[in-house]
């Protein structure tokens, strides 16, 4: 069973006057523990897709089915409880607090969750480590390297268990080392973790750590894109 399915979705936006197809009828599905990147040029609908899948934006025609549920049929309410359970997501620019420290931006995703002081504690730690940076937990965003930066936002994605990880271009600021120890760590929780990862990018290097490539053009599949493998990424661990 597809952990997402996408079937006839559309989104358009106004601007003015007129109406902008943003997304055109697309129709795909991605498996539990896929790991997809999405790549197109600027413009063709790849971040409208994965702000639908993440539930951040609703379609305006189709079907979104997230483990069988239809999320485009909830409440505002019932969206952010949702996403809390669901989705972490994965920024190009990072988005972290600059005055709280590593390990209270990962910790801020679960203050709005029911738990004990030492719970909370025990799965920031556990985030911290797996990415490799419980030893800069309590130094400031402006203290980290971008790619330790990174390593914090995903942290902070993971930490509260989701089943899904979208990260738009989580690599684009990063320079090739650092890139590719985002990469790693991406696949790591994919193959290891089991996380499903729907994933933009418009570098095919990076887009290679992903199982499958789909490609997106003027809002549409474009012709092949379903199901396109990826090349077999070098040192990538699959």
């Amino acid at each position: 069973m597809a952990m997402i399915e996408c079937r006839g979705v559309s989104r358009v936006y106004q601007k003015g006057a007129d109406s902008v197809m943003a997304l055109d009828e697309v129709s795909i599905d991605i498996a539990a523990g896929e790991f997809v990147a999405l790549m197109g040029p600027s413009g063709s609908g790849k971040t409208t897709l994965l702000n639908l899948i993440a539930g951040i934006d609703r379609p305006t025609a189709g079907v979104l089915n997230v483990d069988g549920r239809d999320i485009a049929r909830l409440s505002r309410s019932e969206l952010a409880a949702w996403r809390a359970e669901y989705i972490g997501y994965v920024f190009q620019l990072y988005n972290l607090v600059p005055v709280l420290t590593a390990y209270e931006n990962v910790e801020l995703p679960l203050l709005l969750h029911p738990m004990t002081r030492r719970t909370r504690h025990e799965r920031t730690a556990s985030a911290l480590e797996l990415v490799g940076l419980a030893d800069r937990h309590d130094h400031y965003p402006r203290q980290l390297s971008g790619g330790q930066e990174q390593r914090v936002a995903i942290a902070r994605a993971i930490v509260t268990a989701p089943k899904i990880i979208v990260a738009d271009e989580p690599t684009g600021d990063l320079d090739s080392t650092s890139a590719a120890a985002i990469m790693a760590l991406l696949k790591r929780l994919n193959v290891e973790l089991g996380k499903t990862i729907v994933m933009v990018t418009h570098d095919i290097k990076t887009a290679d750590y992903a199982a499958r490539v789909v490609h997106l053009d003027k809002g549409k599949l474009a012709e092949g894109a379903y199901g396109v493998p990826a090349h077999e990424p070098v040192g990538a661990g699959r």
